[in-house]
């Protein structure tokens, strides 16, 4: 039992020796590391400057100064460990490194796809920083275009993290990658109403309306002759083409149009139905001017204007 004893405590007593030997390359390699990773922050600033100096846009300059830090920093890792292991050479390193490359890059898949797809994506620029962006079921202002995810502020201030890989494969709609953009609100109006004479007041309206392009200029459309009314397509250009623009754009329009239909005694109609029985029909039903609004008429009036139900 003593003997046993005593082998554990000279082996604690050996390893304890070891790691007071060790202490002097520990210090030495803490003190490394941390002047790389005060050089991997002077790389990071300079980088992003250069790329700033040569016109590359913000997103770009962000992601070579974070990719220039993460470099140094792990050079830095490798040299701090070979100060603390003596053993651990560069050749034994990298070899250690190039057997694990393969389990690495199966654990790290994910990570390296969506590393490649921010790179590409920086590189094509579909979008920038600032950009409004659709993409599946989100949508709102593309805040930051980090490594692995992008950074997505919604219109009602959620944050959305949408990996880079699925942005590059996905299709994407960007909302602002064009200085201007059209709008559209549908105005219904009655069947009875002029068409030409509510194009017409539609479009002088919108001559008074601020932030309304004139270049193009809008257009009203027929787009369908709709149960109670005949549907008006009414489009116009906004500039800038965010979405808050487009949001107050579409609330002065229809304001304006309420107001200058009614004051030009311009039907807006509200939704009706009409039902009619098989025993209230008749041979003018089907004539507009003669229409008796489902009501027979009376024998002794022949074929004459609608009357009350009959007895």
């Amino acid at each position: 039992m003593s003997a046993a004893v005593d082998t554990i405590l000279n082996r604690l007593y050996d390893s304890g020796l070891g790691f007071i030997g060790l202490l002097p390359n520990i210090l030495i390699g803490l003190l490394t590391f941390m002047l790389f990773r005060l050089v991997a922050g002077l790389a990071r600033t300079a980088t992003s400057r250069v790329a700033a100096r040569t016109g590359q846009p913000q997103s770009i300059a962000l992601v070579f100064g974070r990719l220039a830090y993460w470099l140094v920093l792990t050079l830095g890792i490798m040299v701090s460990a070979t100060i603390i292991f003596p053993t651990l050479n560069a050749a034994s390193l990298f070899s250690a490194l190039g057997v694990g490359s393969v389990a690495i890059g199966f654990a790290f898949k994910d990570i390296f796809q969506n590393l490649l797809a921010g790179i590409l994506l920086l590189l094509t620029r579909p979008f920038r920083i600032g950009d409004q962006i659709v993409s599946a079921e989100h949508e709102g202002t593309v805040e930051d275009i980090q490594i692995r995810a992008t950074m997505l502020r919604t219109y009602d201030n959620r944050l959305v993290v949408i990996p880079n890989a699925e942005l590059y494969t996905n299709r994407l709609v960007v909302n602002t990658a064009k200085d201007r953009r059209r709008a559209s609100v549908t105005v219904g109006i009655g069947y009875g109403d002029d068409i030409a004479q509510a194009k017409q007041t539609i479009l002088a309206a919108l001559q008074d309306v601020n932030g309304i392009l004139q270049d193009p200029p809008p257009q009203v459309l027929v787009r369908q002759l709709a149960d109670f009314s005949v549907n008006l397509e009414v489009r116009f250009w906004i500039d800038p083409p965010i979405r808050r623009e487009i949001v107050e754009a579409e609330d002065q329009v229809l304001e304006v149009l309420k107001r200058v239909l009614s004051e030009q005694g311009i039907d807006l109609p509200f939704p009706t139905t009409q039902l009619l029985f098989h025993d209230q029909t008749e041979k003018g039903d089907g004539v507009r001017s003669r229409q008796r609004e489902g009501w027979p008429q009376s024998r002794a009036e022949g074929s004459g204007g609608p009357t009350g139900p009959q007895p």
